[in-house]
């Protein structure tokens, strides 16, 4: 079996105690079966990894798939073209017979996309709706999101609130979600291997600057453990920084100092380029890290490009997504 999909008996030790979990060839997290009284509370605290969820009440439905590929969205539409809709041509490219709809999570975008193009994105409850009324009985939810953060923590909330509304519905991962612990697979190091790929060269003098969103969900720590693996892949003054979480650009620039770096590259590390990379990063207002850091005496170049742009990236989207396809097929990975 590969790396992440063993059937672990006497898995997650450190937390038994308290939850008895165990893994599973699902990559997943399930309740032990020597716990015979969970409560519903224990039962969902316990799904981490590719949740799956089979109403009994609605078996005798015939199977009529679908796949939601949730995004936060963008109102950038070149942006938007060239990251979300490209990556979703990927997926439907991967089950052409499937429907496959588009959900934004952002409820402002959406109503300024409809103002200004006459476009309407669904959110994913609207989506989840329709295909309700269109007879749909099995749905795959996947998301654009890097890491399980406030966004996704949204969209599982989806899956939960939605779930026993149809036969059978399954929830992927973000593209970064285990991190080598108990033998799953290392997600962030593969991401750290997909983003090199768009990496220009660099000399000793030379540094890039990825500019991550940031948040104030626990989540944030992911942050950390991606600078580790690019520090571990051998990467040289490869810096992670947001705009709205820790590190900020304020933690960098000392670094860079002590490091002599001459040069920095600015790159993005969110799915589309839209206004924290063009304005916020690369803008030409005075408060713009491309002018602070100019100001501190640094010569700047931006690379204005979404990860969506990225086909290694866009490569472990579809990834995620045939994941929780393949657990609405009831298939196993081998």
């Amino acid at each position: 079996m590969k790396k992440g999909f063993k059937k672990y008996v006497a898995a997650a030790a450190a937390v038994a105690s308290l939850f008895s979990f165990q893994l599973t060839s699902e990559a997943a997290y399930q309740l032990s079966s020597e716990v015979k009284d969970a409560t519903p509370a224990l039962l969902q605290a316990a799904q981490i990894g590719v949740l799956t969820n089979e109403n009994p009440e609605l078996q005798e439905l015939e199977n009529k798939d679908a796949i939601v590929v949730m995004s936060f969205g963008t109102t950038y539409k070149e942006t938007r073209a060239k990251t979300i809709d490209a990556t979703v041509k990927e997926i439907q490219a991967a089950h052409p017979n499937t429907k496959v709809v588009v959900a934004f999570t952002s409820h402002i975008i959406i109503d300024r996309i409809q103002a200004k193009e006459g476009i309407k994105y669904p959110t994913p409850e609207e989506a989840l709706d329709q295909l309700k009324e269109e007879g749909y009985s099995r749905v795959a939810l996947t998301s654009l999101q890097l890491f399980p953060g406030m966004e996704y923590a949204y969209q599982t909330a989806v899956f939960n609130l939605y779930k026993n509304n149809f036969k059978k519905m399954t929830m992927g991962t973000p593209i970064m979600y285990w991190m080598g612990q108990e033998e799953q697979r290392d997600d962030i190091a593969e991401f750290v291997q997909a983003i090199k790929t768009q990496f220009p060269k660099q000399g000793k003098q030379d540094a890039i600057l990825l500019l991550a969103h940031g948040t104030p969900h626990p989540s944030n720590a992911y942050y950390s453990v991606i600078q580790n693996r690019i520090n571990q892949a051998g990467l040289k003054n490869v810096y992670l920084y947001t705009v709205e979480g820790w590190p900020s650009l304020d933690d960098i620039i000392p670094q860079l100092k002590a490091a002599g770096i001459k040069h920095v590259t600015l790159m993005p590390t969110m799915m589309v380029a839209g206004d924290h990379a063009t304005n916020d990063m690369a803008g030409d207002e005075p408060d713009s890290h491309k002018s602070i850091l100019q100001a501190q005496g640094f010569k700047v170049d931006a690379y204005i490009h979404g990860l969506g742009e990225n086909e290694a990236v866009r490569k472990m989207f579809v990834e995620r997504a045939n994941e929780s396809w393949d657990h609405l097929q009831g298939k196993i990975a081998e």
